[in-house]
């Protein structure tokens, strides 16, 4: 308990999945935390959920593709709790599509959410976490940005390009920011079982059983909070001399 005390976190693509177990951990280890998505009535309902634990919650609207969008939520945020020492670029978007079966506007919707959204993000912040004198960046990529194919990125070669360009500006960031003390580290996620794919009507064991080959550590498939938890350790002070790192969550995955 305590690990972010008094901290002040946005935590994007916050009403399900990854982003959510993320706001709650956070909210359980001292944070204020700004849950943001653009699916309103879920992040409504579990900010409140959140906020009866007695935790320090805001709820706001976000596409992350939308650059006045995130003035908005980073000026309602410092007016709210009077700073920032955190952001969690989350929010992403897929579609399983090939290079020969992708659109233009396939392309341009999955990388303006998951590469645009990160830019935009951390263009909107850095300036406020300068002024607190540092913080941290946490941006979720993918194993899809080190790997190709069924097992890392769905079969979605926009999905896998906009997690290597996720990685490569999040290095980028870490060493451009880190003269003013803020850390920027990625999270690779291999396969989780998220509401997203509860809603589909798949098990996560039978999940399992899909990415069981390549996924040597049982059940084979991995749950929100494993990746909550390492934003955890990357939005805190025991990170303090990490950046510019990659910490992958996938259950062995890309050990082969």
């Amino acid at each position: 308990m305590g690990r972010l005390t008094d901290k002040v976190a946005i935590i994007t693509g916050a009403a399900s999945g990854m982003g959510l177990a993320g706001a709650q951990i956070f909210a359980k280890e001292g944070a204020k935390v700004v849950m943001t998505d653009v699916t309103e009535d879920a992040l409504e309902r579990e900010s409140a959920a959140l906020k009866e634990t007695g935790a320090s919650v805001l709820a706001l609207r976000l596409d992350v593709a939308d650059d006045q969008n995130w003035t908005e939520v980073v000026e309602k945020t410092v007016a709210e709790f009077g700073k920032i020492d955190i952001l969690v670029n989350n929010a992403g978007v897929h579609k399983p599509l090939g290079v020969l079966d992708t659109t233009e506007d396939d392309w341009n919707f999955v990388m303006n959410i998951n590469a645009k959204g990160v830019w935009l993000g951390m263009k909107a912040v850095i300036p406020h976490l300068q002024k607190a004198g540092g913080g941290s960046i946490v941006n979720v990529s993918s194993i899809a940005a080190f790997l190709g194919g069924l097992q890392s990125d769905g079969g979605g070669m926009a999905y896998s390009a906009s997690k290597g360009a996720v990685r490569s500006v999040s290095k980028h960031a870490a060493q451009a920011f880190a003269g003013d003390n803020i850390r920027v580290n990625t999270i690779h996620p291999g396969p989780i079982y998220t509401g997203l794919a509860k809603a589909t009507g798949i098990t996560k064991e039978q999940m399992g059983e899909v990415y069981g080959a390549g996924t040597p550590i049982p059940p084979h498939v991995g749950d929100p909070e494993d990746i909550g938890y390492g934003m955890l350790y990357l939005a805190s002070d025991e990170s303090k001399f990490v950046t510019g790192e990659e910490l992958v969550i996938d259950g062995g995955s890309i050990t082969h």
